[in-house]
C-alpha cells in the first residue's frame, strides 16, 4: 500500500506543488472570486482564512474541479492543467476532506477507506483480508484503533476524520484540503488530528487548512492567505503570525479584544428566558432574553454553536446544565414535540432534508405541526378536508407561495417558495416563539426580501423571533439585536445602531476575555 510522499528538499518551498493564479468565479451574476491567488508547497501547512462569504469555499470547488474557473489559472508542478472533475482533482493527487465527511455508514472501516480505489480480487471477488493487511500500516500511520472489520457507523467524527485522511493518503495523496477539521470535534480528538497535520507535513503532503479558529491556524500554519470579499488580501509567512495580523487581514481594521457582558434590563417583557444552558462541548453557558415583539439574531462563524444551541431550546438535544423560562415559568422541553405544544416552532438550516416532505403536497407540509386544528374532533380524530384546503389556500395567498395548488408536491417548488411553506406551518399554529436557522439560505434575491418582511410583519404582530444567519450581511437589517457567539459562548451584544456587518465580523473573531459574569 503506498505510504505518503517522500520528506521534500531542504527547502520544501523552492517549487510550489500547486499554484492558483488570478482565479475568478461568478455564479448567477455575483463575482463570488475576483482574482484570487493561492500557491501551495510541499510539506507545508497553509491556512486559508476569510469571513462567511469570503470565497473559500468556492475557491475549494474549482480546485476539486467541482466548478471551473471563468478566468485565471491552474499551475500543476509548473504546468498549467485542467481540472474538469473530481476524478481529474484525485488523479492530479488533491484529495478533499469536506465538513460533511464522505461515509457510508451500512460499509466497515476499510471498505469506506477502499471507496473509489481498486482492490485485490481473487477468482472474481474482492479480497478483503488481502486489502486489510495492506491498509492496516497506513490506517495505523494515522492513529486508526478501531477494527477494518467494523462498521462504520457509531463511530465518532474524529475517527471517521482519520478513516478519510487514510483513504487520502492511500490515494497517494500529494495535497489534503481539510475544510472545518476540528468543527465537530472535542479538545482531545483536536489535539490527536493537529498531531496527525504535523506528521503528515513533514512526510512532504501539502495541507490546506480551511478555519476560522484562528488559534489553530496560528499553531498549525507555516504560512496563511486571508480572503475577504472574493480577493486574496494577504498572504502572511510564520514569522508575521500574530491573531492582530489575521484579523486585520480578514475584516479590514484592527479588533480590540472583548470583554464578555451581560444583557442589560429589558425594556419589553421577556418570553424566552435562557440562563447558563450548556450541552458539552458545543455550547457552554448561554443565557440571554428573547422579548415579546422582537427579532433578536444569533452571528457567529461555523462552529460557532449556533444551531446546537437552537437544537437545546427546542428540545432536540438534552442539555447538561442551565435553565429556562418561557413566560415565566419553567421551560424544560424533552422532545421537539413538547416544544412545540410549548408553543415554540423551528424553521430548520436544512429545510429539505428536516423541514420538509418533498414528495407530499404542499398542504400536507404546512399542516404537519397543525393536525389537531383541522380534524373534525376529539371525538372523530380524522382529517377535515375542506378546513385543511382553505387553511392551506390562506397561508399560500398570506405568503405569496407560487404553487398551482396545495396539492402539487412540495419538492417541485423553487427553493424560496419551500421556505415560505417551512414558516408557513407555523403561522398556522401561532407559536410565541418563531427560531428560524439561516431563513434566506439558498433563495433568490427576490425571495429573500420577501422572507425579510414577513419575519419583521411577524414580530411587529407580537411574536418572539429569534433568527440564526452566518450571512453577517442580513442580520443587520432584520434584527433588533444581535448575539453573536465564538467557540460555544455569547461574547458580544449588539443593539440599534451598534448593529453592522463589521461589527458583527469583529465580534466573531476578537478574542473572548471572560469578565467573570454570567449570563
Amino acid at each position: 500500500m503506498p505510504e505518503p510522499a517522500a520528506a521534500v528538499a531542504s527547502d520544501p518551498r523552492a517549487v510550489p506543488f500547486v499554484v492558483a493564479d488570478g482565479i475568478a468565479k461568478a455564479y448567477g451574476g455575483v463575482q463570488a472570486l475576483k482574482g484570487v491567488s493561492l500557491s501551495l508547497y510541499p510539506g507545508e501547512v497553509h491556512g486559508l482564512v476569510g469571513a462567511n462569504g469570503a470565497g473559500k469555499s468556492t475557491l475549494i470547488r474549482v480546485l476539486a474541479g467541482l466548478a471551473q474557473p471563468d478566468a485565471g489559472r491552474i499551475l500543476y508542478d509548473g504546468r498549467p492543467v485542467a481540472i474538469p472533475t473530481p476524478h481529474a482533482a484525485g488523479a492530479l493527487g488533491m484529495n478533499f476532506i469536506h465538513q460533511e465527511l464522505a461515509f457510508v455508514p451500512s460499509m466497515s472501516v476499510v471498505q469506506n477507506i477502499m471507496l473509489g480505489l481498486p482492490k485485490k480480487s481473487r477468482l472474481g471477488f474482492i479480497d478483503w483480508r488481502a486489502v486489510a493487511r495492506e491498509v492496516a500500516p497506513v490506517a495505523a500511520k494515522v492513529g486508526i484503533t478501531a477494527p477494518l472489520f467494523a462498521n462504520v457507523k457509531g463511530l465518532s467524527t474524529a475517527e471517521n476524520w482519520l478513516i478519510n485522511i487514510c483513504r487520502a493518503l492511500i490515494r497517494r495523496a500529494r495535497l489534503i484540503v481539510m475544510d472545518e477539521p476540528t468543527a465537530s470535534l472535542s479538545a482531545g480528538e483536536g489535539e490527536t488530528l493537529f498531531a496527525i497535520v504535523e506528521e503528515l507535513a513533514r512526510s512532504g503532503v501539502a495541507i490546506l487548512y480551511v478555519s476560522h479558529r484562528l488559534d489553530e491556524v496560528l499553531r498549525l500554519c507555516h504560512r496563511v492567505t486571508a480572503f475577504r470579499d472574493g480577493r486574496s488580501i494577504a498572504t502572511i509567512d510564520k514569522p508575521d503570525l500574530t491573531r492582530a495580523a489575521l484579523v486585520e487581514a480578514i475584516v479590514g481594521r484592527q479588533v480590540e479584544r472583548l470583554v464578555k457582558t451581560t444583557t442589560g434590563p429589558s425594556t419589553g417583557p421577556a418570553v424566552l428566558s435562557v440562563r447558563g444552558l450548556a450541552r458539552h462541548p458545543r455550547v457552554k453557558g448561554v443565557g440571554f432574553d428573547l422579548r415579546r415583539g422582537e427579532v433578536l439574531g444569533i452571528g457567529g462563524l461555523v462552529g460557532a454553536g449556533r444551531t446546537e444551541l437552537a437544537r437545546l431550546i427546542y428540545g432536540a438535544d438534552s442539555t447538561d446544565a442551565g435553565s429556562m423560562t418561557l413566560e415565566g415559568r419553567p421551560f424544560a422541553p424533552r422532545s421537539p414535540a413538547a416544544a412545540v405544544k410549548a408553543g415554540l416552532g423551528l424553521v430548520p438550516e436544512e429545510r429539505r432534508a428536516e423541514g420538509l416532505l418533498l414528495t407530499k403536497s404542499v398542504a400536507f407540509n404546512l399542516q404537519l405541526a397543525n393536525l389537531t386544528r383541522i380534524v373534525h374532533g376529539r371525538a372523530l380524530p380524522l382529517i377535515n378536508g375542506g378546513r385543511r384546503t382553505s387553511s392551506s389556500l390562506k397561508i399560500v395567498r398570506d405568503l405569496g407561495i407560487k404553487t398551482s395548488s396545495v396539492d402539487t408536491p412540495v419538492g417541485r417548488l423553487s427553493g424560496g417558495n419551500q421556505q415560505k411553506v417551512v414558516i408557513g406551518r407555523w403561522l398556522l399554529g401561532g407559536p410565541k416563539v418563531l427560531i428560524l436557522d439561516e431563513p434566506t439560505r439558498g433563495v433568490d434575491v427576490g425571495a429573500r426580501g420577501e422572507i425579510h418582511r414577513l419575519i419583521r410583519d411577524l414580530a411587529a404582530e407580537g411574536m418572539a423571533v429569534l433568527v440564526i444567519s452566518s450571512e453577517p450581511d442580513e442580520l443587520p437589517d432584520l434584527c433588533d439585536r444581535v448575539l453573536v457567539m465564538a467557540e460555544g459562548r455569547i461574547v458580544r451584544e449588539l443593539e440599534g445602531e451598534a448593529v453592522s456587518r463589521n461589527a458583527i465580523i469583529e465580534a466573531s473573531y476578537a478574542e473572548p476575555v471572560l469578565a467573570g459574569v454570567t449570563s
